[in-house]
């Protein structure tokens, strides 16, 4: 039996305003909506969502040419401060699959639109996935990081 590997997604909403183009940092002080595809959901598939505060959206970096990927080691933002480390070790978006993964505050449901703040996409964004931010998903015990990582983090929110 032959096993296809290939997986098709279908977008189920789109990023409406925010950032038009992709740069670091003070992400918090951008509000944008998620647009949900409303030939394929109605209202009723938000029913209950008003409810949290913050949600996790899966999005596809979709200005990110395939070609540019990066599977090696490289110093995240070309720091040379910072160390080489392997694309499964940092969050950019030149990564396989194009795929980024952003929790955000919900500020308000209507109709299909969320209106959220600090969602780390911009304008025109295929969003794969919604899904309410609930604390029992978060880490489980004491959380590490690099330096590096706090470093860079420092004015991304």
């Amino acid at each position: 039996m032959e096993h296809d590997e290939s997986i098709r997604l279908e977008p189920v909403a789109t990023v409406v305003g925010g950032r038009a183009e992709p740069f670091d940092d003070d992400w918090n002080t951008e509000q944008a909506v998620i647009r949900i595809d409303g030939s394929r959901f109605g209202p009723d598939s938000l029913a209950g969502l008003d409810a949290f505060s913050h949600l996790e959206v899966v999005y596809l970096f979709h200005l990110v040419d395939p070609a540019e990927v990066h599977t090696s080691a490289r110093r995240p933002r070309g720091n040379p401060e910072w160390p080489p480390v392997g694309i499964f070790a940092q969050r950019a978006k030149n990564r396989p699959n194009r795929l980024g993964v952003s929790r955000c505050r919900l500020l308000a449901v209507d109709g299909l639109d969320l209106h959220v703040r600090g969602l780390d996409a911009i304008e025109g964004t295929p969003v794969l996935d919604v899904k309410p931010y609930m604390a029992e998903f978060g880490p489980q015990g004491e959380t590490t990081q690099p330096a590096w990582a706090s470093e860079l983090m420092r004015a991304y929110y």
